[in-house]
């Protein structure tokens, strides 16, 4: 009787246990309705909860009563909450998660952008990558020269993009403008870029359809930025065969300083490697830098670099006119280059950067007894603030200043001395919206102002662009924008009121990243109007400048990455088509620029052999011909030049943990690659045009160094910089 009594308790308590619970239903499903399997629903505050099933349902109990929180999370999405009434009843709820943005993961613009950092996870290139090269001995330039998009004009050394002359790309560093950003030569001798590729952490190199808060380039943007803190006390000594360089950087808590002083002499070199050019003094060249960095507060953080450069070379050319009597070409150049800018993060949605570059370049060119005289100064101040408007929208936005000042005054043995100039005032405003749809689907428009002192007109600049994730590795993207660039200074002095030439840029790329892999594929279509037209170049009636030019570029570009397949090998390869064609300068025709090569190929490879403790790198450059005028012929741009061959070999040996052997070797079969040719004003007895070739000035460049560390511990090298 006892027992039975017993059981009839048990039985009562678990019915009114039963009783006391509420049971909570329904299904989980995202904004377009999809089932989301696996979330996690759960009492706020308890232990009671369940997972949804495969369809997205759910169901369970729980002894909790009154008002509670319903609380859904899944990866992915924002956590779901719903405040509930439990009142021992059963509950259903339908509950639609909505998608979480990732600004840093998810999906970004691509179209006419590659980007080298260490920073971000996403990259094409790294900052490695521009030093190691062994067709770009040390130039950052010559690296972003075997990208696709990017053509060889050995004669040149300048960055050509889809089709746009070299000063078409304009450089910045920490988004401030660097005027003058190549070093001084001579017409048909290639230069080289001011800047070490130690200095910086990141590189974006923009082919076309960039951010609205850079302007003034027709058709590329090559944005450095620069080292924070260094990361500790160190010396480097390098000794090359051009040369040596000492640097010596010293690290605090919150700041850091570094000096470098460089000394560049050709002079050794030229007489053991023979030279096409005849150098009646070889290149001479000294260069200081000096880097201050200071960690203001938690998230604040002052640069400042000096870059102070002083170079001279003379050199002698054959003058086809003159039968082969040599013309004499000097070149003394004086450089300075300041950049001091500044970035903190006000609060949790705002953050603000800016900044103050100053460019002097004077250069004092000789022709024979002639001389010119020109001297250009550049200032840009600018200000931005970026602002995180929601979880879906970023606003970028600023305003600018830039002034220059450019003088060039001549002293001829069959003339007058004169001295002109100019002066001219920009100001700019930019403001740039990214729209996160989706962790799929981001869509960027932005406008640009700009004033001109110089002609006293205004122009905005419209860009616009979006990018679509088709899944983890792959996405698409579309650019579409107006570029405008001020007339060069060799145009604007002698007509003050030309217009900026201007550029419609149209965009479609696909990119996929995958295990160490990069496939790229973009096309474009680059419309030119405004360009400078003129009779010939050393007019200076202004009469005879205007802006009646106008021109195309379309193409396909190309590239490819591999560090997956190969043990310690990396590999690209990128291939350029464009076909371009203007009316502009002296052109009496629509027709192809003479620096433009319709194909181009590149094929970098790296190998680390780590037994010898050496890395060993192989660089292969093609350009098919070019075209030129050839006045023996019927028609304008009527000839073509020999295909571009180059294929170069570098290798850096780890001598000791602090101590690296480098050498490289360009062109190494010696091909002799000609660019162009120069005819004679004027026909022969016999009515034929004698010419002359513009090849480059040796067959190969042979360069060697010794990179020597010198730190507390003994064990740092330049390694990751070679």
């Amino acid at each position: 009787m006892q027992r039975l009594i017993f059981f009839i308790t048990i039985l009562i308590i678990s019915t009114s246990s039963a009783l006391a619970q509420t049971v909570i239903k329904g299904t989980v499903k995202d904004a377009k309705g999809v089932s989301v399997p696996g979330a996690n629903i759960y009492i706020k505050d308890s232990f009671d909860g369940v997972n949804s099933l495969s369809d997205g349902s759910f169901s369970f109990t729980t002894e909790e009563s009154g008002n509670q929180m319903l609380v859904v999370s899944f990866i992915g999405f924002k956590t779901f909450e719903q405040a509930v009434i439990l009142n021992k009843k059963t509950l259903l709820v339908e509950v639609t998660l909505e998608e979480e943005i990732n600004k840093l993961d998810g999906v970004t613009i691509t179209a006419g952008a590659f980007e080298a950092s260490d920073v971000k996870k996403v990259t094409v290139l790294k900052p490695l990558d521009i030093v190691t090269t062994a067709s770009a001995a040390g130039d950052i330039m010559g690296a972003i020269n075997t990208l696709p998009g990017t053509a060889t004009v050995g004669e040149s050394g300048r960055l050509f993009v889809r089709g746009g002359e070299g000063y078409e790309t304009k450089v910045f560093i920490d988004g401030l403008e660097v005027r003058n950003a190549f070093g001084a030569t001579a017409p048909n001798v290639p230069t080289r870029g001011r800047f070490s590729p130690f200095l910086f952490k990141g590189v974006t190199f923009s082919t076309g359809g960039y951010s609205a808060e850079y302007g003034q380039a027709l058709s590329s943007s090559l944005i450095l930025n620069s080292n924070d803190l260094a990361e500790q006390t160190q010396g480097d000594i390098s000794l090359m065969s051009v040369g040596g360089d000492l640097a010596y950087t010293k690290r605090w808590d919150n700041t850091s300083v570094s000096g470098k002083v460089q000394y560049t002499d050709l002079r050794p070199y030229q007489h053991m490697v023979n030279q096409f050019f005849d150098w009646q003094q070889a290149p001479v060249g000294k260069v200081g830098e000096l880097v201050f960095r200071q960690k203001v507060n938690k998230n604040g953080l002052l640069k400042v670099y000096t870059n102070i450069d002083v170079s001279n070379f003379k050199i002698r050319f054959p003058n086809i006119n003159r039968d082969g009597i040599k013309d004499t070409v000097s070149i003394d150049n004086n450089y300075a280059y300041v950049n001091a800018n500044y970035k903190d993060i006000i609060n949790a949605k705002w953050s603000i950067r800016g900044g103050l570059s100053s460019t002097y370049n004077r250069e004092k060119a000789g022709f024979n007894q002639d001389k010119v005289d020109e001297l250009e100064k550049g200032l840009h101040g600018k200000l931005a603030f970026d602002w995180d408007a929601s979880e879906k929208i970023t606003v970028n936005m600023g305003s600018e200043f830039f002034h220059k000042r450019f003088d060039r005054s001549f002293n001829l043995t069959d003339g007058d001395s004169d001295r002109f100039g100019f002066d001219d005032n920009t100001v700019a405003s930019f403001i740039e919206a990214d729209y996160f749809a989706s962790n799929k689907l981001v869509l960027r428009t932005g406008l640009r102002y700009e004033h001109s002192s110089l002609v006293n007109q205004d122009w905005v600049s419209p860009r616009l662009a979006m990018s679509y994730k088709l899944n983890d590795y792959g996405q698409f993207s579309l650019a579409w924008g107006r570029f405008l660039q001020s007339p060069q200074n060799e145009y604007a002095f002698v007509n003050r009121q030309l217009a900026p030439e201007q550029a419609t840029h149209h965009i479609l790329n696909y990119q996929y990243i995958k295990e160490g892999r990069v496939f790229r594929v973009e096309t474009y279509w680059k419309k030119y109007n405004d360009l400078i037209k003129f009779q010939s170049l050393n007019d200076f009636n202004p009469m005879n400048f205007n802006n009646a030019g106008f021109g195309e570029a379309k193409g396909v570009d190309v590239f490819w990455r591999d560090g997956k397949t190969f043990k310690n090998t990396d590999y690209w390869v990128s291939y350029s088509f464009v076909d371009s064609k203007r009316n502009y300068q002296d052109f009496n025709a629509l027709a192809t620029p003479s620096f433009l090569s319709k194909h181009n190929f590149s094929w970098v490879v790296k190998h680390m052999v780590e037994p010898i403790r050496t890395q060993f790198g192989a660089t292969y450059n093609y350009g098919s011909s070019r075209p030129f005028h050839n006045p023996n012929n019927d028609g304008f741009q009527n000839d073509r030049t020999p295909d571009y061959h180059d294929l170069s070999l570098n290798a850096a040996i780890l001598l000791k943990q602090n101590i690296i052997i480098y050498m490289s070797s360009s062109n190494i079969f010696g091909r002799d690659n000609i660019f162009s040719y120069e005819y004679a004003s004027q026909p022969n007895t016999l009515g034929i045009y004698e010419r002359q070739a513009v090849r480059q000035g040796a067959k190969r460049f042979i360069f060697l160094g010794v990179f020597i560390t010198l730190t507390k511990d003994g064990k740092e090298n330049q390694l990751q910089n070679l």
